[in-house]
């Protein structure tokens, strides 16, 4: 009995850290091995018997004890509280109520059906129930069968173990078997609950039953431990934050790590959490040239301007000579220049009546050949006039002819012909009388004028 005691003990302590709970799905089984008492007393017979109740708790006069293991059930849940167990017994009877009988053989072999009221109290430590059932019992030779009714109650130290007390009557079948109460006090074990993943939490109540899990997310993981269920969590592995459904934000950007193309150096939403050094809409990671503000078209990079007259050498007509920006980068014509041109053109001479070129004007149209090709870029409008001596029609149509051959003869000796224009003012545009000798000359003539 000493070591059976030490034994007990033993498996309470093993037993008594796991969560507090009633026989239930979770653990369909137990078994209950105790001591039990009969007593033939207070079951409403004659003499040496009393009536019912009578001296219900006289264990010291009436009580039939033997001082050892006496009893084993075994039982098994099934739904809604109701649960069916098999008790085996053995005594020794030496008390017929207040009667004294020589040591009598006492053998019970019992089916019982028990409901639990814990669940309507909704208690998980006091379990009290009733059952009903039948057996066969023996007392020395004599055997009959009983009729049970039993009331008593567990209290649970652990899920999987706790204490048993039961009274019960065994009304006999047979007059020569008394009917009497049986009852019980011992440890109960339950067992038999089902927990694939062996994370505490059985697979009925498990939601990831293949998988260990937490008792606060029903038994599913948080490989992370970010607080996050894996299966809520968009990053499982990486510890990250409820705002971006468990993903870290490593450079703290505002932008989850996987929506973040640069992840561990903050940047802007609108550049994907990209950095932008030169703040100049291109994140650094496309920019050939971060540290300096610049267009997309040219990878982030400033337009080159090799001459430094503020006009970008894509937009310099001429990149390599300094100019203004209202000549598209380009120099501006001289006023010195212009009138040195125009003073050449006046000294062009033409045949009396005529478009030809006399040949004596070969050098001075060389020279203007050489100035406009000093200003490639420049444009320029060759004009003709004549003075009034003749009708008008026919100096309308000489001016302009006469304007016309110095372009022809400007662009055969290599001025591009985009560069140039030509126009007739006929005698419109007098410079000087037409009253004069002088003045007639002067109006005759030629000027070639920058256009704009």
């Amino acid at each position: 009995m000493k070591n059976l005691s030490r034994l007990l003990f033993a498996m309470l302590l093993m037993l008594s850290y796991s969560s507090i709970n009633a026989q239930d799905e979770n653990n369909p089984w137990a078994l209950s091995l105790g001591v039990n008492a009969v007593d033939f007393y207070p079951t409403g017979e004659d003499a040496p018997l009393g009536d019912y109740f009578d001296e219900y708790f006289n264990a010291r006069d009436h009580w039939n004890i033997l001082p050892s293991l006496s009893s084993l059930t075994a039982s098994k849940y099934f739904s809604n509280g109701f649960s069916f167990g098999v008790t085996g017994s053995i005594n020794k009877i030496e008390s017929w109520g207040d009667a004294d009988v020589k040591d009598l053989s006492y053998y019970g072999l019992d089916g019982t059906i028990k409901y639990s009221f814990a669940k309507l109290i909704k208690s998980k430590v006091i379990e009290p129930y009733l059952g009903v059932g039948g057996g066969y019992t023996w007392v020395d030779r004599i055997g009959a069968g009983t009729l049970n009714g039993s009331l008593g109650f567990n209290i649970w130290f652990s899920e999987n173990i706790g204490v048993t007390l039961q009274s019960t009557y065994k009304h006999a079948f047979e007059d020569y078997l008394s009917s009497h109460f049986q009852h019980y006090a011992g440890l109960t074990f339950k067992f038999g609950g089902k927990d694939t993943d062996s994370d505490g939490i059985y697979d009925k109540d498990d939601a990831c039953p293949e998988v260990a899990g937490l008792a606060e997310f029903n038994g599913c993981p948080d490989t992370d431990g970010d607080g996050i269920e894996d299966s809520k969590d968009d990053c499982p592995n990486e510890a990250g934050l409820a705002e971006f459904n468990g993903c870290p934000d490593t450079d703290g950007d505002g932008l989850a790590d996987p929506n973040d193309e640069c992840p561990t150096v903050a940047g802007p939403k609108e550049l994907n959490g990209c950095p932008d050094a030169d703040g100049d809409g291109i994140a650094d990671k496309d920019d050939k040239c971060p540290n300096e503000a610049g267009p997309a078209a040219n990878n982030g990079c400033p337009w080159p301007d090799r001459d430094g007259d503020s006009v970008i050498d894509k937009d310099d007509k001429c990149p390599d000579v300094a100019g203004t920006v209202a000549n598209d980068g380009c120099p501006e014509l001289p006023e010195a220049i212009k009138k040195a041109l125009n003073a050449y053109a006046k000294t062009i001479l033409f045949d009396t009546g005529r478009a030809s070129i006399k040949d004596q004007s070969a050098g001075v149209l060389q020279n203007i050949v050489g100035i406009l090709n000093e200003y490639p870029n420049a444009k320029f409008n060759i004009e003709g006039h004549t003075d009034s001596v003749g009708s008008e029609t026919l100096n309308q149509k000489l001016s302009q002819e006469r304007a016309s051959s110095v372009m022809n003869y400007l662009i055969t000796n290599g001025v591009a012909s985009g560069r140039l224009s030509h126009e007739g003012y006929g005698e419109a545009r007098p410079i000087d009388s037409n009253k004069t000798k002088a003045g007639r000359a002067n109006n005759r003539r030629v000027e070639i004028n920058l256009v704009k």
